[in-house]
C-alpha cells in the first residue's frame, strides 16, 4: 500500500499580499489566509489523515491547526520544514532588500541556487533538512497518508528532489498559497510527485 505525504503551503499572509520577505518573523495568516486553508482543510478532510506535520512558525502552526480541526488529525512541529534562514531579509520588501544589500536580491532571483551570504542557510542546506525530514515520515507512516505544512521554498526545494531535477530548476516550480503536492511512495520505494489540488 502506498505511503502518501501531502506537501501543503501555509495560507496567505500580509507578507505574501505585499510582496514583503516573510522570512523567520511571527507572520500570522492573513483572514484570505485562513479561508484559504480552511477550504484545503476540506479536501484534506477526504484523505484519510494519519498525522499533520507543520514548520514552527506562526503561519504554518496556524495553518496546520485549521487542517487539524476538520480532518481530527494531530499536529507535530517539525524544525525540518522550517523557511530558509536569511536573517537580514527578514519583515523586508523586495525593493528595501535590493537598496539595503545591493546585488543579493537579483541574485537570489536569477540564481538562487548559487545564493550564498555568511549565516544564511542556501538552497542546497533547505533541500537536505527537508528531504530528511520526509524521509523520516516515509518510514514513521508506512501504507499511511500525512500532511506536511511548510513554506514556498521548502516545497519547492522538496519538489525538484523528488521530480530528481537541479536546483537552478527552482523558479519552475509554481507553487501557490494552500497548493498542495502529493509525494506518493510504493511498496517498491519509488516516490511520484502529484499535483492533487
Amino acid at each position: 500500500m502506498p505511503t502518501t505525504v501531502l506537501l501543503t503551503r501555509h495560507g496567505k499572509t500580509a507578507a505574501n499580499l505585499e510582496n514583503r520577505f516573510a522570512g523567520r518573523t511571527g507572520e500570522l495568516l492573513h483572514p484570505q489566509g485562513r479561508a484559504q486553508i480552511a477550504e484545503v482543510a476540506g479536501t484534506l478532510k477526504r484523505k484519510r489523515i494519519s498525522a499533520i506535520y507543520a514548520g514552527p512558525l506562526a503561519r504554518t502552526g496556524q495553518s496546520a491547526e485549521i487542517i487539524a480541526g476538520l480532518t481530527g488529525a494531530k499536529v507535530h512541529e517539525k524544525e525540518a520544514f522550517n523557511e530558509i534562514l536569511i536573517p537580514h531579509w527578514d519583515g523586508l520588501s523586495k525593493e528595501e532588500i535590493t537598496a539595503r544589500f545591493g546585488a543579493e536580491y537579483p541574485t537570489w532571483l536569477s540564481a538562487p541556487d548559487r545564493f550564498r551570504l555568511p549565516g544564511c542557510e542556501t538552497l542546497a542546506q533547505v533541500r537536505e533538512r527537508a528531504v530528511a525530514g520526509i524521509e523520516e515520515l516515509f518510514s514513521a507512516h508506512p501504507g499511511e497518508a500525512v500532511v506536511v505544512v511548510s513554506h514556498l521554498i521548502v516545497v519547492r526545494c522538496l519538489i525538484l528532489h523528488y521530480r530528481k531535477q537541479p536546483l537552478g530548476a527552482f523558479r519552475s516550480i509554481k507553487v501557490d498559497n494552500g497548493a498542495i503536492t502529493g509525494l506518493v511512495r510504493d511498496d517498491r520505494g519509488t516516490t511520484e510527485v502529484i499535483p492533487t489540488d
